[in-house]
């Protein structure tokens, strides 16, 4: 199979293309996968793709740009110009631009995939019914979210054009099929990007180093867990720092050298930045706790998944999609209320000040992790990919047989 994945992908700092490179790195080692052509937004730097592990052939095609609209011709283009044997999009609302028309063009090329009998599953990590839109960044006028909520259904109901639509909760293929009456939606976890040894649990060394870690200023924000940590260090005679790891949403630009400005009197907190690919295992080795400093959710959390493959004990808003992974998949942690710095902080000292129940927690965080490795969820999606393959040819001979009568 000559697989086309359209989706950003690193060195790019739109969202999800830390998803897309570990899609790629276990698609290229199945061995039905002949070829893969990644469709991808334009960078700077080269695209990574240099994995040690035996795999196929990799193509790169840089073919739209973030807010571009012109993004569904130049995609076309592109696949007609490789002509894939299938399509996976690696999707949510957002990804093509956070200019309204442009998104809405962008998504939808699933459409005119189907309409050239091109067999193609888009892979959608949230969706709009259950996305705050003030708290994640779009509006918080009432108005314009009733806009944007239309706007949404009727986006929804194009990406629902693709041959399937596979979604990371169990909850929102319920809300599809209820509202949207879909035939075509199907569950296909998140998955571990990485499935390691197990960790041998130790007492983490001190400074006992807090890390946050995704794309702040939205419904991610570190104001709460950095106080949260400073009440902690006056409560107790813990040894603390704060890691922020990670950029400004392309929403709130500037918001993380604001906080940066705004707490330089507050020792032990570190701004990393970006974190590249390769920096990723020891920042996770290094911390002694993964905290969730979230507002609002809008999907399966992958960070959470990072967490569990690492066996870290995590903190977590009670709210959401957080809350329901920990029901589905496992997971386990210690819950605070989204809005209270006491909260987080007693959260953050009960993992900290108590060893076997922090133990506790990473041995069945790693043990939700490693059941949903990357590799089988590829293989999930290869095998979604023949059953639609099936489908079409089962049509075209039916068609086939009463041309002939």
């Amino acid at each position: 199979m000559k697989l086309a994945i359209i989706t950003a992908y690193p060195p790019s700092k739109v969202t999800l293309n830390e998803y897309a490179y570990h899609l790629v790195k276990h698609f290229r080692q199945h061995k039905d996968v002949t070829e893969l052509v990644l469709l991808t937004d334009k960078t700077e730097g080269a695209k990574d793709i240099q994995f040690t592990e035996a795999g196929c052939k990799i193509t790169v095609k840089e073919c739209w740009s973030f807010n571009s609209y012109i993004n569904i011709f130049t995609v076309t283009r592109a696949i007609n110009k490789v002509k894939p044997d299938a399509v996976l999009f690696n999707l949510q609302f957002m990804k093509f631009g956070d200019k309204k028309i442009a998104a809405a063009l962008g998504l939808m090329l699933p459409l005119i995939c189907k309409l050239k009998s091109i067999p193609n599953i888009v892979l959608l990590h949230n969706i709009l019914e259950e996305v705050d839109l003030g708290k994640a960044g779009f509006t918080s006028n009432r108005l314009l979210q009733k806009i944007y909520g239309f706007i949404g259904t009727t986006l929804t109901r194009l990406i629902l054009q693709a041959d399937v639509v596979a979604l990371t909760m169990q909850k929102y293929v319920d809300i599809l099929e209820t509202k949207y009456h879909a035939k075509n939606v199907k569950l296909i976890p998140h998955g571990t990007f990485e499935i390691l040894e197990e960790p041998t649990y130790d007492i983490p060394l001190q400074p006992f180093k807090v890390m946050a870690f995704g794309k702040f200023g939205t419904y991610k924000k570190v104001e709460m867990l950095i106080e949260a940590v400073e009440r902690i260090k006056q409560m107790s005679n813990l040894n603390l720092e704060v890691v922020i790891a990670g950029t400004d949403n392309p929403n709130t630009p500037g918001y993380l050298e604001s906080v940066k400005q705004e707490y330089r009197h507050v020792n032990g907190l570190t701004f990393t930045g970006y974190v590249a690919e390769e920096d990723v295992p020891k920042l996770f080795k290094d911390s002694a706790v993964v905290v969730f400093p979230y507002t609002s959710t809008t999907g399966s959390s992958g960070v959470l998944h990072q967490a569990g493959s690492y066996g870290k004990a995590v903190v977590m808003p009670d709210l959401g999609d957080l809350a329901l992974l920990v029901k589905d998949e496992g997971y386990r942690g210690e819950f605070f209320e989204p809005t209270s710095v006491n909260s987080l902080a007693l959260a953050i000292q009960k993992i900290l000040s108590d060893n076997a129940y922090r133990v506790s927690l990473e041995k069945a965080n790693y043990k939700a992790a490693t059941a949903y490795p990357m590799s089988k969820i590829t293989t999930m999606y290869l095998n979604t990919f023949e059953a639609i393959m099936l489908k079409q040819n089962a049509i075209k001979s039916f068609e086939n047989q009463e041309i002939i009568l």
